[in-house]
C-alpha cells in the first residue's frame, strides 16, 4: 500500500475534530509530536511511514469547517439579516436606521425642541404623521385641490367643515398640508380633546392647541398655518341623513382672530369624511353618563365590536378655496359683530357651494 493520511478516529474526515470541539484533542495534538508545526513522519502498525499534517493547518481546517452540530454560522446570520433588510427598507437601510437610532437617542437625553405651545415639530414628522400617510394616500386616496392658494410663509387660518363621527379629517389635513406644502397645521381643539387621558397629550406634541382667540392670535402673528373646525362636535356628530349639510359656525370668534392679526382666510372643503362612519344612531343617556358628546351607532358598530371602528375607504377630495383677505379692515372691524358675522356667513357659504359642487362631480364614494 501506498502513504496513508492518519487520521483520529471519529473526526468525519476531518482532522481534529474527533471531540466535536474546535480545538483539536489532546490525543489529536499527541500525533502531531514536537515537529514545531512540520509534517512528522510515523510508522502505521503495517510498519508503513504516514505523514501528519502540521497543528497550524489541523486548526484552521477547524476553524474554517462548520460543526455540524453548532448550527449555522454567524457570518451565514448576518448575511441573510443584511438581505432581508434590503429587501424591506431598500439599499439605503443602514443611514435610515442610523437616523432613527440618533433619533431614540435624542428623545432619551432630551435633545429636541417644544415650542411654547407644546408642539413636537420631530416626533410629529417622524411618528404621528408617519402613522397616519399610509391610511390617506391608501386607504382614503385624498386628491388635493387649490394648494396654490396655501401661502408658502405667513400665517393664514384655514377654516374647513367638520365630519366623520370621529375627527378623522383633521389629521388627513394635517398630514397633507405637510406633504405638499411643507408647512405644520397647528389645529385649535375642543376642551373635551385635551381632557382625554393620552389623547391631550399627544394632541399638544402634533402641534394642538386649545380652540380659543388668545392662542389663535398669538400662533398667526408668529406666521404660523391655523386650522379650525367651527361646525364642532355638531359637525362630526350629525346623523348621517344629513351629511355635507353645515352646522352653525358658532360665533365667528375665528373671524375677529383672522382680522386682529390681518391673515387671510382659506375655506376648506372636504368630501369623503361623511361616509367613514355613517351614523344612524346614538346613545345619549350613555353618552351624559361617559361626559361625551355622543355615543355614535353606526352600521357595523357596536355590532361588529372592534372591526366595526375600521373607517370605510371612502374617496376623499380636500379643496382649498381662494383666500378672504382681511387686512383691508380697520383694527376695530373685529369688535363690530354685524361684520363677524357677514363674514363668517360669507366663509361657511362658501365651503357649502363648493361641497355641493364636488359632491355633483364625484362619481362614486368609493371610486
Amino acid at each position: 500500500m501506498g502513504d496513508a493520511e492518519i487520521i483520529p478516529i471519529g473526526t468525519r474526515g476531518r482532522p481534529g475534530r474527533g471531540s466535536g470541539n474546535r480545538r483539536p484533542s489532546a490525543a489529536a495534538r499527541s500525533l502531531v509530536g514536537g515537529s514545531g508545526g512540520k509534517a512528522t513522519p510515523r510508522r502505521t502498525p503495517e510498519g508503513q511511514e504516514a505523514v501528519i499534517e502540521p497543528a497550524a493547518e489541523v486548526l484552521a481546517a477547524a476553524a474554517e469547517a462548520p460543526a455540524p452540530d453548532k448550527g449555522i454560522p454567524i457570518g451565514d446570520w448576518l448575511q441573510a439579516l443584511n438581505g432581508a433588510a434590503r429587501e424591506v427598507f431598500g439599499d439605503d437601510w443602514e443611514p435610515r436606521l442610523a437616523e432613527f437610532l440618533a433619533f431614540l437617542r435624542r428623545r432619551v437625553t432630551g435633545d429636541y425642541e417644544v415650542d411654547e405651545f407644546g408642539f413636537d415639530p420631530e416626533l410629529t414628522q417622524r411618528f404621528l404623521l408617519a402613522l397616519i400617510r399610509p391610511i390617506a394616500r391608501r386607504w382614503f386616496r385624498i386628491e388635493v385641490r387649490g394648494l396654490e392658494n396655501i401661502p408658502a410663509e405667513g400665517g393664514a387660518l384655514v377654516v374647513s367643515n367638520h365630519s366623520g363621527t370621529i375627527p378623522v379629517d383633521g389629521l388627513m389635513t394635517m398630514v397633507t398640508l405637510h406633504d405638499h406644502t411643507g408647512r405644520a397645521l397647528r389645529a385649535l381643539g375642543a376642551d373635551l380633546v385635551f381632557q382625554l387621558p393620552f389623547v391631550g397629550e399627544l394632541a399638544r406634541k402634533a402641534g394642538t392647541t386649545l380652540a380659543c382667540n388668545e392662542d389663535a392670535e398669538r400662533m398667526l402673528r408668529k406666521g404660523e398655518l391655523v386650522g379650525v373646525w367651527p361646525e364642532g362636535f355638531k359637525g362630526i356628530g350629525k346623523p348621517y341623513a344629513e351629511r355635507y349639510k353645515l352646522q352653525r359656525f358658532g360665533r365667528g370668534g375665528f373671524v375677529g382672530a383672522a382680522m386682529r392679526t390681518g391673515v387671510p382666510i382659506i375655506p376648506l372643503s372636504v368630501v369623503g369624511a361623511e361616509e367613514i362612519y355613517p351614523l344612524v344612531g346614538n346613545i345619549p343617556s350613555l353618552a351624559r353618563l361617559l361626559g361625551v358628546p355622543y355615543i355614535p351607532i353606526t352600521p357595523f358598530f357596536p355590532l361588529l365590536g372592534p372591526l366595526g371602528l375600521i373607517p370605510l375607504p371612502s374617496k376623499w377630495i380636500l379643496e382649498f378655496g381662494e383666500p378672504i383677505r382681511t387686512d383691508a379692515y380697520d383694527v376695530t372691524a373685529a369688535e363690530d359683530p354685524m361684520l363677524v358675522f357677514d363674514v363668517t356667513d360669507q366663509v361657511r357659504e362658501t365651503i357649502q357651494q363648493s361641497l355641493y359642487r364636488l359632491l355633483m362631480d364625484r362619481k362614486s364614494v368609493f371610486g
